[in-house]
């Protein structure tokens, strides 16, 4: 880009040649430099005066500055660290001291931390109110070349002359390291002119590095992920860069001798100025002003530095960071709508003007005398004065307009996803994950590409395609793949079927929403398509595209969906909780039929949690996985107001996790083989990434009991208790399952095959019931009543579980009970005889 023709500004001799550093205090009113002599300056923001100078104690060669509205700190070659106060223009005292020469000094925003690196492999952090409290960063190969705080105060970055960059959390007023990131800076050296720095944007949410490249790259601190990058603008090694103070723009300088002014939306340049040796930047919080300094000793400062056209950047108010994919830009369906009667931006209206025959002409002279009847006695302050129009004056209120909107309350939705998607992670994500394949794409600028892969490649062949529409969610099954896009200012939103077998030249088949309406989540059955979208609509589409039905759905706005052969689940808001949070409601459907198997009814979650997958297994159950780490499904389903949530695993008391040492979560596929397929997530993950993850299973666990640490001396015991546990736990599993089979075959065509596999699950159930009773048989005489009350549990009909029960009394020498089971076998007999 050419050079801006715009009057080159003439630098100030500040300091002697060398290395000279800048800093604009937090209010602007002042701006500190520090260079190779005895001395730091202070410019007054607006003054074409002489600067102060302050001389008393400042070391010959000063290696960084940085400053609050009431003082400044700079560092030296001597490994001093000093402090400085700007209303007596004095050195006020060492902060701290180092054994070799410092490098950067850094204030936290909040102003009650300053950071301070060397040549030591040591970083110290010093509280500015008191020197005595520091924190020290000790795990370091290399020394740190520049350090920088977000602006929350709450991290800190390190730039080491490796090139490994490492970022700390303050939260907890002690350094924890959340992540050391190699290949993002070259590696340079304490001394080299070349910069490192760390330059954190304005919302906190990402910063800027210079690359060995000579380009600047933007990475989020959510995920750690390079996001947009600032190229080709540079043709030597980067020496300074900044953020404007509402991130609106991003200024460079190089060994090229030029600065480039970026702007952060496009990452296009503004414009260019050819400055030799620039070497650190301040801007002004507030005007259009950008100083800097030289290693001749100059301070340029740069009134009016953006362009005229451009300076409506300078206005705007903070602006987000340069994301491929911002996580904020993605609106959800679920945004609040305005209230009726919230906060609302009232026109200006002036003081309404007496119009003829006005009530106060009327009522002039009859109450001039009693203005003031009402008098303040108590000080309560409602008898205030009057203004001219004869009303209470706005002003006597403090606070908002009224309490009544001050105290405005909003209910928290839950927002709409897709079930087995991801969020974008840098330029990929993922589409879809099941037991069939995976989905992803990868954003190209222009167009995404999107991937399929296969399981088994046996049945199905992988394949890629070049994505114009930008699909963002995806559906995967035996039969074929669903794609949908949201709607943009060109296109309206678009569903996209392939199938993966086909007898004609071209069976795949698009369509579009109507105008104004989104997609909010898709769902793929052997059947039918379903798409729920922003106009709380459900769209069942056949698998060639016919529109089947379209209703709307009673709870809005609509969160997800699933399917299953005929039938569709769907997921809405529904009224309010006692949490503040909408109550989540379900509805199955089966859609050939016309029938409602459940209608509007709650799924149970706790208070102020979420759902974070819905699904159908294997055999045709519904699935959820909230964000507690629970799996459970729905019982009894398909009889109308019978179903209840019933959890299957709660993976927090899953035994690996029970020694406390180990941390992570699962992200939910699906459930299949009476087993919970997910991928197992660390490092506080909450989604997988790419390399794609291998798939984990657990077999089910019903939540009866956490498993409790032995006590010494009682191993024997309490192996007891665990078989019993363990025991307890299969029936209750087992009863679980073997509903769900009755359910199948009472309601649905039941084969020869499934019949046999009910009968075989009740056996298994008296199976487990016949080794609970042994358990308390050997237990002792006093356990007897336990073990009759599983006797009158079992399910066989023939007589012969209870006649094995009689047996494993006798075995243990359990008499009485065994005339009980006798008198159980007899009434059990006779009830059917009856019957």
């Amino acid at each position: 880009m050419a050079t801006t023709t715009q009057i080159r500004v003439r630098g100030r001799p500040a300091h002697t040649r060398g290395l000279t550093y800048l800093s604009y205090t937090p209010d602007g009113s002042k701006l500190v430099t520090v260079g190779s002599n005895n001395l730091a300056r202070v410019y007054t923001t607006g003054s074409d005066g002489e600067p102060g100078n302050i001389d008393e104690d400042c070391p010959e060669f000063f290696t960084g500055v940085d400053s609050t509205n009431d003082f400044f700190i700079a560092g030296a070659e001597d490994g001093t660290v000093s402090k400085y106060d700007f209303d007596s223009m004095s050195f006020d005292k060492y902060l701290v001291r180092s054994s070799l020469p410092i490098r950067d000094v850094c204030i936290s925003p909040d102003g009650k931390w300053c950071a301070v690196a060397s040549d030591e492999l040591v970083v110290k952090i010093v509280s500015t109110s008191d020197t005595s409290t520091i924190m020290y960063i000790r795990d370091l190969q290399k020394p740190a070349k520049h350090i920088s705080f977000d602006p929350s105060s709450k991290y800190i970055s390190l730039s080491c002359t490796d090139g490994l960059v490492y970022i700390y959390s303050l939260i907890d007023d002690a350094p924890e390291l959340l992540r050391k990131i190699d290949g993002l800076i070259k590696t340079v050296d304490t001394t080299d002119e070349v910069s490192a720095r760390i330059a954190w944007h304005p919302d906190g949410r990402a910063f800027a590095a210079p690359t060995a490249t000579r380009d600047i790259q933007v990475m989020s601190r959510g995920d750690w992920e390079n996001q947009r990058v600032f190229s080709n603008g540079h043709m030597g090694d980067i020496t300074a860069l900044a953020w404007s103070p509402n991130g609106s723009m991003l200024v460079s300088a190089g060994k090229d001798n030029r600065i480039v002014l970026w702007e952060t939306k496009t990452q296009q340049q503004i414009a260019s100025y050819d400055y030799a040796n620039v070497m650190d930047f301040a801007w002004h919080p507030t005007r259009n002003l950008l100083s800097f300094t030289n290693t001749d000793g100059e301070v340029y400062i740069y009134n009016n530095f953006v362009p005229d056209a451009n300076t409506n950047l300078v206005k705007l108010g903070k602006q987000p960071a340069p994301f491929i994919h911002d996580p904020l830009s993605e609106i959800s369906a679920n945004a609040r709508r305005p209230l009726a009667n919230g906060h609302k931006d009232i026109p200006h209206r002036d003081a309404r003007q007496r119009s003829p025959d006005s009530i106060d002409e009327m009522l002039e002279g009859v109450m001039d005398d009693e203005d003031d009847f009402v008098e303040d006695d108590d000080g309560a302050g409602y008898a205030l004065g009057l203004n001219g129009n004869g009303k209470r004056p706005n002003g006597d209120i403090d606070g908002p307009l009224s309490k009544r909107l001050a105290q405005t309350w909003e209910p928290q939705y839950h927002e709409s996803f897709q079930p087995g998607s991801t969020p974008w992670r840098g330029n990929r994500k993922y589409l879809c994950l099941n037991l069939i394949g995976f989905v992803w794409t990868v954003d190209q600028d222009t167009h995404n590409t999107v991937t399929v892969e296969f399981y088994d490649h046996e049945f199905h062949r992988d394949f890629h395609f070049t994505d114009t529409f930008l699909y963002d969610k995806a559906c995967l099954n035996e039969s074929g793949t669903l794609f949908s896009c949201k709607a943009d200012v060109k296109n309206l939103a678009t569903i996209f079927y392939r199938p993966h077998e086909t007898w004609t030249t071209r069976a795949d088949w698009r369509t579009q929403l109507p105008k104004g309406e989104d997609v909010t989540a898709i769902s793929l059955s052997d059947s039918f398509i379903t798409v729920t979208t922003t106009a709380n609509y459900i769209r069942i589409y056949t698998l060639f595209g016919i529109p089947y039905r379209v209703y709307r759905q009673k709870s809005s706005p609509t969160v997800s969906c699933a399917s299953w052969r005929d039938y569709v689940l769907t997921l809405g808001n529904g009224p309010v909780g006692a949490d503040g949070n909408t109550k989540l409601l379900y509805t199955i459907q089966n859609i050939k039929r016309d029938e409602l198997c459940q209608s509007e009814d709650i799924v149970a979650l706790p208070d102020g949690e979420t759902v974070k997958s819905v699904f159908f297994s294997d055999n045709g159950e519904p699935c959820i996985y909230d964000s507690t780490g629970t799996l459970l499904t729905l019982l009894h389903w398909r009889t109308p107001s019978q179903a209840s949530w019933v959890p299957l695993l709660d993976t927090k008391l899953l035994s690996r996790l029970a020694s406390g040492r180990k941390t992570e979560t699962y992200f939910p596929v699906a459930v299949a083989d009476n087993k919970f397929h997910c991928i197992i997530l660390k490092g506080g993950d909450k989604y997988p990434y790419f390399p794609r993850p291998l798939l984990s299973e657990f077999d089910f666990e019903v939540p009866i009991s956490s498993n409790a640490k032995p006590a010494e001396g009682s191993e024997e015991n309490e192996n007891e208790g665990d078989e019993l546990k363990k025991l307890e736990g299969s029936f209750v599993l087992k009863s679980i399952l073997t509903a769900q089979q009755q359910d199948l075959i009472d309601y649905t065509n039941a084969t020869h095959t499934e019949r046999t596999a009910l009968a075989r699950m009740e056996l298994e159930i008296d199976k487990t019931l016949l080794q609970m009773m042994a358990v308390e048989c050997r237990e002792g005489e006093e356990r007897g009543m336990r073990a009759l009350e599983m006797v009158t549990l079992l399910r066989d009909k023939t007589g012969r579980m209870i006649e094995a029960a009689g047996k494993v009394a006798e075995r243990y020498g359990r008499t009485v009970l065994g005339d009980k089971i006798r008198e159980v076998g007899e009434e059990r007999l006779g009830g059917m005889e009856e019957d």
